[in-house]
């Protein structure tokens, strides 16, 4: 592939305190350089507004994608996932109106994964230097299922950066259908045996047929579903380099051991729909109609806890409408933001 690949970290860098190496106002004086293994999908004929580049947050080198002109908006990802694979169909049409901004989160993508305990505060903090390495006092922060939570946890610690928040199939706003997590979770959770799915996940990539992967995921998507789109081939092909990346797979488990209680998956430690009546912003909840993880039922709750918030409903679509359903979705997108 183009371009320098991800190297791992040493330690475990603390965002909160790290220093920066560059300093300046706004992005312009480091652009990303190009990464041409990654197009940006656009439904228009016209020069991609996105590119991919890499930058340095202290001791962390970080991917991330951006693009476009235009008041600021944040892209973040979720489990398992990158700023391209979870937002390459939403990224350049969103650009034509405004600046994008998709990173990958510690331990995910392309950027550094290092020996660390990944936790929804430690994401927040990152999101956080990365704004002000970007020059960014403020932006509409996007986040979908894990990266809603996080957004969440930058909008309700930090409001001043937060302009927008749009919240996509998001987890803390209410306990997961049981059944779903277990079967997608639970074994991941036990030690030595979540290493060892790991290692099983990662050899069937390399050879499993691609319908065989795209049954599997409609567990997680929804039956409704359409994978055909969102889990292409060049998904699959990034989500193989990412699992056969060195120590992307301690940095998921780490993740999702993170979110687990002794009482329930993605326990109660993490909702955060008593804090809701906090948020003074805009919000706009998307969510896919057929969800199999996080019902639709928590969207309905966490609007009508929010002062200023908004619900769209994406039928056909389950965890992830941005994919499964983007025209539709970048509809609602744009119509919020503005």
């Amino acid at each position: 592939m183009a371009g320098r690949g991800p190297r791992r970290g040493h330690g475990h860098p603390r965002l909160g305190d790290v220093a920066v190496r560059e300093r300046h106002e706004g992005d312009r004086a480091r652009e990303p350089r190009p990464y041409p293994s990654h197009r940006v999908i656009s439904s228009r004929k016209a020069p991609q507004l996105v590119q991919s580049g890499f930058l340095d947050l202290g001791s962390l080198r970080v991917h991330h994608m951006l693009g476009g002109r235009g008041p600021a908006v944040l892209f973040i990802h979720g489990l398992g996932s990158s700023g391209y694979m979870e937002w390459r169909r939403n990224l350049e049409p969103t650009a034509t109106r405004h600046r994008v901004y998709a990173p990958d989160l510690p331990g995910y993508g392309r950027t550094d994964k290092p020996r660390a305990r990944y936790t929804v505060p430690y994401f927040a903090r990152f999101i956080e230097r990365y704004m002000e390495d970007r020059g960014l006092r403020s932006a509409a922060l996007i986040g979908a299922s894990l990266g809603g939570r996080v957004a969440l946890e930058v909008a309700l610690d930090r409001p001043r950066l937060v302009r927008k928040l749009v919240l996509v199939n998001t987890l803390g706003l209410g306990r997961p259908k049981v059944r779903t997590a277990q079967v997608m979770y639970g074994l991941v959770t036990i030690p030595r045996v979540g290493e060892a799915v790991m290692g099983v996940a990662r050899d069937a990539l390399a050879w499993a047929p691609r319908t065989m992967i795209r049954r599997f995921a409609a567990r997680y998507s929804g039956a409704s579903a359409d994978l055909t789109q969102a889990l292409d081939d060049e998904y699959l092909s990034d989500l193989r380099d990412m699992y056969a990346a060195d120590g992307y797979r301690s940095a998921y488990l780490s993740t999702v051991r993170s979110l687990v209680n002794p009482r329930a998956l993605f326990g109660g430690h993490h909702d955060v729909t008593r804090r809701l009546n906090e948020l003074k912003i805009p919000v706009q909840l998307i969510w896919g109609a057929d969800d199999p993880l996080f019902p639709l039922a928590h969207a309905e709750r966490a609007q009508s806890l929010i002062g200023k918030a908004s619900l769209a409903v994406i039928k056909g679509a389950g965890h992830t409408p941005q994919a499964e359903r983007p025209e539709e979705f970048n509809r609602v997108l744009h119509d919020f933001l503005g």
